[in-house]
């Protein structure tokens, strides 16, 4: 054959000869593509930080876990590296959403694409059982300050019969500590755990027949209890309303609305001091709530009851069902007796001072609880002082002794009534 033709047959063959031999060569260099991490949850999410899980089947792998607010690009965010298919986060920031991506290393040159987005959202910050300067600092509320929007560690609660304060509007909330809860003790208060926080909201609405139109707030009394102890304090809201100032002094705020009739009315609203928060809040010189018994809670708030709810989440223990705690009747109910609408409305007006170990036990025999037998309450003996004391507003003499700067005309109708048919 000639030299020619040789050459002619042989590039072919050194072609093949080539490919087996680059086909070989890649055989033996086949690595597996590493897998892309899936199936990440969070769990145990706080208001600063999250346990991350996913799934992996190499065990050997290590992982890169990048961490931004929601909306990142990504590059920009945190990187942290580990080699478990699980991570604890920390020092993250309270009520944010956070996105993450997860990419695993399974060996040299062999990295894994990142996984899917995936986000979630820390708690709220916690209640803080303490008084601080600011009443924004204690977090009860979520969002806008001036919204009243309760904390979800907080918890909105109503009285069936409330007290009267010149026709100011209540918003009334209870904080207890993670993990605890009230304990059933009657039909009184409850048994409260250190570090429950209670606070009440007062506001009213610029036009009543309209709360669109904006509320002006005054204060937000606070009563925490610590080491076994109640203690008072109350905030002050500026004018903006973006905020309320620790003041245990008390001041006059002067306060104008239009009822639902239309009417303009107008008042200086009195915040009270310390001592005059004490005056009221004290059983045998203890300090001590007087809105949340159970018997003035067991009512249906939006179609549900009210201590049945508390129950099924866990707010309270030791009771069973409403049905074995008594009811404090709605004084404004007119289906129900005279006499049981008026008592129930000096019982929350007037009951915290007058009974046994009140403000004025020693200088009035009237037990106003309502839970006192008729004859035990001493009405009708001190039918005349009621009326007299309850006829109108005069500093220093009239009932409520505190509290009020007005005359609650309809109470006062409601009670009269009932006087008069003694």
């Amino acid at each position: 054959m000639s030299p020619k033709l040789m050459k002619k047959f042989a590039i072919p063959f050194l072609f093949l000869g080539l490919i087996f031999t680059s086909c070989k060569n890649d055989d033996d260099a086949l690595i597996a593509q590493c897998e892309i991490p899936s199936g990440i949850e969070a769990s145990d999410i706080t208001f600063n930080s999250v346990d991350l899980n996913w799934n992996y089947t190499d065990a050997s792998a290590t992982f890169v876990v990048e961490i931004g607010i929601n909306g990142f690009t990504q590059g920009s965010g945190n990187s942290i590296n580990t080699s478990n298919s699980s991570l604890q986060i920390n020092n993250l920031l309270a009520n944010t959403s956070y996105q993450i991506y997860i990419k695993a290393n399974c060996g040299v040159n062999n990295e894994s694409l990142w996984s899917d987005a995936y986000s979630f959202t820390t708690l709220a910050e916690p209640v803080v059982a303490e008084f601080k300067q600011n009443l924004s600092e204690l977090n009860l509320f979520s969002g806008t300050l001036s919204d009243l929007n309760p904390s979800i560690y907080a918890f909105e609660y109503k009285l069936n019969t409330a007290l009267f304060t010149d026709y100011a509007h209540k918003q009334r909330l209870i904080a207890l500590p993670s993990g605890e809860s009230m304990t059933y003790d009657g039909d009184g208060l409850p048994i409260f755990p250190d570090n429950t926080v209670i606070a009440k909201t007062f506001y009213y609405y610029n036009d009543e027949r309209n709360p669109s139109l904006g509320k002006h707030i005054i204060e937000t009394r606070i009563l925490l209890k610590l080491n076994g102890e109640w203690q008072t304090g109350d905030y002050k809201w500026n004018e903006d309303a973006t905020d309320a100032v620790l003041d245990l002094n008390g001041s006059p705020v002067p306060v104008s609305w239009i009822d639902l009739q239309g009417t303009q009315k107008s008042l200086t609203y009195q915040i009270p001091s310390n001592t005059d928060c004490f005056t009221c809040h004290n059983n045998y010189n203890i300090i001590t709530p007087i809105g949340p018994k159970l018997r003035t809670l067991n009512f249906d708030v939006n179609g549900n009851n009210q201590l049945q709810e508390l129950i099924n989440n866990n707010h309270i223990s030791g009771l069973d069902s409403p049905s074995s705690v008594a009811i404090l009747p709605d004084w404004e109910d007119q289906s129900l007796s005279l006499e049981d609408r008026a008592r129930a409305y000096l019982d929350i007006n007037c009951a915290h001072c007058h009974i046994a170990g009140g403000f004025c036990d020693l200088e009035s025999n009237l037990d106003l609880d309502f839970s006192a037998t008729y004859d035990d309450s001493k009405i009708f003996e001190n039918r005349f002082t009621i009326r007299a004391r309850m006829s109108a507003y005069i500093p220093g003499f009239s009932m409520p002794y505190i509290g009020t700067v007005s005359k609650h005309n309809e109470g006062v109708d409601l009670v009269f009534e009932y006087l008069d048919t003694l």
